[in-house]
């Protein structure tokens, strides 16, 4: 009689989402995931062929995170572009490993940046649209702009350089945006 499988695949995926929330996804290997999970390695190579597809999984599962993190993100302001910035600000502030790996990684498993930040739901191309709406010459350009502004500032929050209050990180937002559209 075959013996019952006891660690499923499942398990072993959400014991490696749980490790690197913590402490990075260079801390996971198969003997820390399987000290963690309660098993030898022999669980993970039976589901996975290796570790790089353990990080498949992992990757994507952390874009759904992101993705689910943001839909769920209060709405506070009508200026294009500012709820989606503070909510990666914060985002990354609360969950810096799952930052770091998702935005700030060489390897982002075929997805683009654009993809991943307008997730299942289209939240780029609604501030885009929204930023027409609201008479913007150059959505998309301003979309740029706004980016590498919000994204900055997600970035000195990993550095302990940006320690702003959400009410201040919204005037700035705001600020910029309103800047920008008089470039």
């Amino acid at each position: 009689m075959a013996r019952k499988e006891t660690i499923t695949k499942n398990d072993i995926l959400n014991t490696a989402f749980d490790m690197t929330r913590e402490e990075g996804f260079t801390k996971v290997s198969a003997r820390t995931l399987a000290a963690r999970a309660g098993c030898s390695t022999q669980p993970i190579f039976r589901v996975y062929k290796n570790m790089e597809e353990l990080g498949d999984d992992l990757f994507t599962k952390s874009i759904e995170f992101f993705s689910a993190y943001y839909d769920v993100f209060p709405k506070v302001n009508d200026t294009p572009f500012v709820n989606l910035g503070l909510a990666y600000v914060r985002f990354a502030q609360e969950e810096q490993q799952l930052f770091r790996l998702l935005f700030l990684s060489e390897n982002r498993h075929g997805k683009s940046l654009y993809d991943m930040l307008n997730g299942k739901n289209g939240a780029v191309v609604r501030e885009i649209n929204n930023a027409k709406f609201y008479g913007c010459k150059d959505p998309s350009g301003m979309f740029m702009k706004m980016w590498i502004f919000i994204h900055g500032a997600a970035c000195m929050t990993l550095t302990g350089d940006y320690d702003l209050q959400e009410e201040d990180t919204i005037k700035l937002l705001e600020e910029s945006y309103n800047a920008f559209q008089n470039i």
